[in-house]
């Protein structure tokens, strides 16, 4: 699923979105910023790559950032709502993880969770990616489009999901040990 695809998609649905970038560092903005048109969807983005800034600018609750750290499935979430919230729009996405090349918060590299929160509720997708660091942003940005278009298509998800990269070179590990349902299929 292309940027222009998941934006043609809230265009004619006259919706809008917003997104919360932590590991991807405004990579996502910029792939949907540069598609024609985007700002009659679009509403704008907040990187927040600091963890305290995830609280203060996004409302991720501060008790869970200091007790698991930014790279958590929760934090996701929350950060979705947050910047679906505070930027107002309909749909919210999230992006947070470790890219590497130093584990994070106990996380190894390649741990990634993404998010959505929309009309229907809210989901976060978990992922453990496999290689270099440029490889695991853009894999994680392709990751949040697909689980934005599903969740459009379909719905919200009502249990979390494994979703494959499509980024050549990067594989996408999807284990149940991981915390992920075992299976690759999209």
């Amino acid at each position: 699923m292309t940027a222009a695809e998941v934006l043609r998609l809230l265009d004619g649905r006259g919706l809008t979105l917003a997104v919360a970038e932590s590991l991807t560092g405004g990579l996502l903005a910029a792939e949907l910023t540069s598609v024609p048109g985007a700002s009659r969807t679009f509403r704008g983005s907040v990187t927040a790559y600091a963890t305290e800034l995830k609280h203060v600018l996004l409302g991720v609750d501060a008790g869970l950032l200091a007790a698991r750290g930014a790279v958590d499935p929760q934090v996701a979430l929350e950060m979705a709502e947050g910047v679906r919230s505070r930027l107002e729009a309909d749909w919210g996405v999230a992006t947070t993880g470790v890219a590497g090349p130093e584990p994070q918060d106990g996380r190894p590299v390649g741990t990634v969770y993404v998010a959505v929160a929309g009309p229907g509720g809210s989901a976060v997708n978990p992922l453990r990616l496999e290689g270099g660091r440029s490889e695991i942003r853009a894999a994680s940005v392709t990751a949040a489009l697909a689980l934005l278009e599903r969740s459009l298509t379909t719905g919200v998800p009502s249990r979390t999901t494994g979703v494959p990269s499509l980024t050549t070179g990067v594989r996408a590990k999807d284990r149940e040990e991981d915390g992920g349902m075992g299976c690759l299929q999209p």
